[in-house]
């Protein structure tokens, strides 16, 4: 399996902030051992050919214009390098981390987290004890203005926190069928893994005719494909379900409160104003305009109509299957109709 680190720049009246950093170039020689040890035995090949900070300078943004990093959690395919920007930039941190992570890696030889990350910056750390909510989640207004917003999102790991930045205002010029809606990208960091996660749901059903999809592309197959292939895929799911995921999450330190915030991001998901991007979703980059373009735009661009249903590419082998199938039981109702006949 193929997977993305995304990161994010968030730019909003002359302040920029940063959503993660992904993996930094040189992890298996600079991580703690508990975080690169396990990835090394197990084989992973991981390539990262520059550290965030370098892809930003190489496109003309300067480090001291940074003024927060924030980590949605704290392993190792989303804390990158903070020591590779100066001390300025302050780190910013869910609920529970200093109490978690402190002392860090090498004063502490077990944790997950380096202290070079922090050593000489403020470390804010994020508590959502307000009462203010963002439809389900506990959340903080991060400006005050209603652009960027933390939301709580723990299961994955406590203190996890995902992102949901305002991409384009109902008071700036938009297409008429858009007057007086925002538009949001909703960074989900590790909240899930795979869009099968948390598609599809009783807020974004499967869709019985998928005629975008390249699996069910007239050039697949057409003669055997059934005419509503979302039925077919429904037939697949465990659970034969329309409106249940395919996928139940089960990278998490607490599943319960994992699967809750799963829950809690369908409603969001359910919004043809909220793009959805999880951390590692690969199959985005088939999509996206990655940094240095923008992406407040990604509406007018149908990136999340394109991109929705893309991991059902997972099912290939089994639609495949039904196609043979159903061409074995064709062959075999005309044998039986030649020797009747």
């Amino acid at each position: 399996m193929d997977i993305a680190a995304f990161a994010f720049l968030i730019e909003h009246n002359g302040q920029k902030l940063l959503f993660d950093l992904g993996v930094r170039k040189d992890w298996e020689v600079s991580s703690p051992p508990t975080l690169a040890d396990p990835m090394k035995l197990g084989g992973w090949k991981v390539e990262v050919e520059k550290n965030v900070s370098e892809i930003l300078q190489d496109n003309g943004t300067s480090l001291s214009s940074i003024d927060a990093i924030i980590w949605s959690h704290h392993h190792i395919a989303h804390t990158g390098d903070p020591s590779t920007f100066p001390p300025k930039t302050s780190l910013v941190v869910g609920p529970g981390f200093k109490r978690l992570f402190t002392p860090s890696y090498p004063d502490d030889e077990t944790s997950p987290v380096l202290e070079s990350a922090y050593a000489g910056r403020e470390v804010r750390e994020i508590s959502f004890r307000g009462g203010f909510k963002l439809g389900r989640f506990p959340a903080l207004d991060y400006f005050g203005d209603g652009s960027f917003y933390l939301l709580a999102s723990p299961g994955h790991e406590s203190g996890h926190m995902c992102g949901l930045a305002r991409t384009t205002s109902s008071f700036a010029m938009q297409p008429q069928h858009m007057a007086g809606r925002d538009t949001f990208i909703f960074m989900g960091g590790n909240i899930a893994h795979h869009g099968g996660e948390f598609r599809p749901s009783v807020y974004r059903p499967l869709p019985s005719l998928l005629p975008d999809f390249p699996l069910f592309a007239p050039s697949f197959s057409s003669a055997v494909m059934p005419p509503c292939p979302g039925e077919l895929l429904a037939t697949i799911h465990c659970a034969q379900s329309a409106t249940e995921p395919f996928y139940t999450s089960n990278c998490a330190e607490d599943q319960d409160k994992a699967i809750e915030s799963i829950r809690r991001m369908m409603e969001f998901d359910a919004r043809d104003t909220v793009f959805v991007v999880l951390a590692h979703d690969a199959t985005l980059l088939s999509v996206i305009d990655c940094f240095p373009a923008t992406a407040n735009d990604w509406y007018a661009k149908e990136w999340a109509k394109k991109s929705r249903w893309l991991f059902l590419n997972d099912f290939e082998d089994d639609v495949k299957e039904y196609a043979r199938n159903k061409k074995a039981r064709e062959y075999e109702f005309d044998e039986k109709s030649l020797w009747m006949n």
